[in-house]
């Protein structure tokens, strides 16, 4: 694999933000430690991106925007959103798919800002610091991905999974347990820790279970440890995994919501139209899609443009995949026994 810049910073000894300045605005280094930079990246082969054509306008070149999965209705809808926005400003947008891989996602980055009035990354793998490194001199709007140096819009989850926890609770449950998405995920590690905090708030024992591949495979893989767990609920990390432990309880001999009531996160299309419909938590990625291009907008035509954090509020949307907790807990054994 081609080294990066960050196995230029690691062997230079600097931030990865400094060995970035080395290549896109070596005059704000000082002579020691521009030279350690550069020979480290000698040493190591390291390519810089290509700059920016100079005699490109910033407002006739593309915007960027970056993704994991455009095969997620959830990123989809933020995709459809931010194009419909760009549209409407006469911008050209660049659209690439970095199939959950950081270093997928480090090499689309690199290349796309050097040739893009801008660039939004969408829930990243990669660090926000790797990410504005990687960006240099480029404007940045990160989602679901937080720094105090760059725009950014969240989808908090702090109201959703209150609300969330406050059914479960008046619905009789007890003990719930947590499904975890990608470890790479600024979204998973923060929804785990609203998550905990609002089931002791409800009075709730709540087990957080591993992490899974974001996608129903995942969900159907971790029904089984769901089961196992004795929770009579469970918060998914979206809703396709959410869909897919469904599936895998009804494998188990195991019935939603008798058995198990389920509640995934997103609220997308098929949440609604899923057998039993999905309780899910409603996410606004077509609102933050739309921002994005905004602050990117606001970003690319005024240099003192101060970054900005939205936070965007979740909503509990009740359908057939809850109810009342049943007489008992079951487990695997039991059903099969």
């Amino acid at each position: 694999m081609a080294p990066t810049l960050t196995d230029v910073a690691k062997r230079a000894n600097v931030a990865l933000s400094t060995a970035s300045r080395a290549f896109s605005d070596p005059q704000r280094l000082g002579p020691e430690t521009l030279r350690k930079v550069l020979d480290a990246a000698q040493e190591l082969g390291y390519e810089p991106p290509p700059p920016r054509p100079a005699e490109t306008p910033s407002d006739a070149a593309p915007v960027a925007v970056v993704v994991p999965d455009i095969a997620n209705p959830v990123f989809g809808t933020f995709v459809k959103a931010a194009q419909a926005q760009g549209w409407h400003r006469r911008q050209t947008i660049v659209l690439a798919d970095t199939d959950f891989d950081p270093d997928r996602e480090r090499e689309v980055i690199s290349q796309l800002s050097a040739r893009s009035a801008g660039l939004v990354a969408c829930s990243p793998r990669l660090d926000a610091e790797d990410v504005l490194a990687l960006c240099g001199d480029t404007p940045v709007v990160l989602v679901n991905r937080e720094t105090t140096t760059a725009n950014c819009i969240l989808a908090d989850a702090s109201d959703g999974l209150r609300q969330a926890a406050e059914y479960l609770a008046a619905l009789g449950h007890r003990h719930i347990a947590y499904i975890q998405g990608s470890q790479h995920s600024w979204s998973n590690s923060h929804r785990v820790d609203v998550a905990r905090a609002q089931a002791e708030q409800a009075g709730l024992r709540l087990e957080v279970l591993g992490w899974q591949s974001e996608t129903v495979a995942g969900g159907t893989a971790a029904a089984a440890g769901v089961i196992a767990s004795g929770a009579t609920a469970v918060i998914a990390h979206n809703d396709l995994v959410a869909l897919g432990v469904i599936t895998g309880a009804r494998q188990l001999g195991v019935r939603v919501p008798d058995d198990l009531s389920v509640i995934g996160i997103d609220d997308m299309p098929l949440a609604a139209t899923a057998h039993p419909a999905l309780t899910t938590i409603a996410v606004p990625m077509e609102r933050a899609g739309s921002l994005s291009l905004e602050l990117l907008a606001q970003s690319v035509a005024d240099e003192r443009h101060q970054p900005r954090t939205l936070r965007l509020p979740t909503q509990l949307v009740v359908r057939g995949s809850t109810g009342q907790v049943a007489g008992r807990a079951h487990s695997v054994t039991r059903e099969h026994a």
